[in-house]
């Protein structure tokens, strides 16, 4: 971690500000034998930009022509030993899939590598995460998120049976699933109805506004719908040139 020290004048006293080091991230594609090369490197770009924004650093990219992603691991054997010999080297502590990878895949990837695992589709929720202002926004960005994790509770436990099982590790990975599953659902079913309510509330308030206009913009990300919004309201709406 990085630490500036600054004074307060009201009160002399030095304020800490701890600023954490980028994660070290890699990030990991499969291109299909045949396809349109230009539009899988595209991607892949983009895949960067996004770790970037999330705030990851990302020091390398590897990448595997395959005729379809294996099924266990995503890439093969001989890639899967490349990457981790570089993350050890370089202390990486995160790889990011280009594709929404399975439940089975992550835990196996994790296993392998033994670092931290992400798909496009975790990735792009934790930058909603990071960006959600308003109450609906943070509400919705979490529903998304739970409903994510739901089906990816099995590979957080398997540290539990430490690989071969045995002994006293039988049951409480098991059952620690099952807690989170309930607590997951619980949390989900709440949240959803939150999300109710401020539909409700938005009613009102639109009503209340009687013939006002309303309008959305709409577009793919940094496609400059910020930069429009500002320059038709002249609102004091945050841009940055960034996925």
């Amino acid at each position: 971690m990085n630490f500036t020290f600054e004074f307060s004048r009201k009160t002399n006293k030095k304020l800490i500000e701890i600023k954490k080091k980028p994660e070290k991230a890699v990030t990991i594609a499969v291109f299909k034998k045949g396809g349109d090369r230009d539009m899988s490197h595209e991607l892949f770009n983009e895949l960067e930009l996004l770790a970037e924004t999330a705030g990851a650093n990302v020091i390398e990219n590897f990448h595997q022509e395959l005729t379809r992603p294996i099924g266990a691991t995503y890439v093969g054997k001989g890639k899967l030993s490349e990457i981790k010999e570089f993350a050890i080297k370089n202390e990486v502590k995160l790889a990011i899939f280009d594709d929404e990878l399975s439940p089975v895949q992550i835990r196996n990837l994790e296993k392998e590598l033994e670092i931290k695992v992400l798909d496009r589709s975790g990735l792009i929720l934790d930058i909603f995460a990071q960006r959600a202002q308003t109450s609906e926004a943070k509400t919705q960005v979490e529903l998304a998120q739970m409903q994510y994790l739901m089906p990816r509770l099995t590979g957080m436990w398997t540290h539990l049976s430490k690989q071969h099982g045995g002994i006293g590790t039988r049951g409480p990975g098991e059952t620690q699933i099952e807690v989170d599953r309930r607590l997951i659902r619980t949390r989900i079913e709440r949240l959803k109805d939150k999300l109710k309510v401020i539909d409700t509330q938005s009613d009102q308030k639109r009503k209340s506004r009687g013939n006002v206009a309303t309008f959305a913009l709409v577009g793919y990300t940094n496609a400059g719908k910020s930069t429009l919004m500002k320059a038709i309201t002249d609102s004091d709406v945050y841009i940055e040139n960034k996925f």
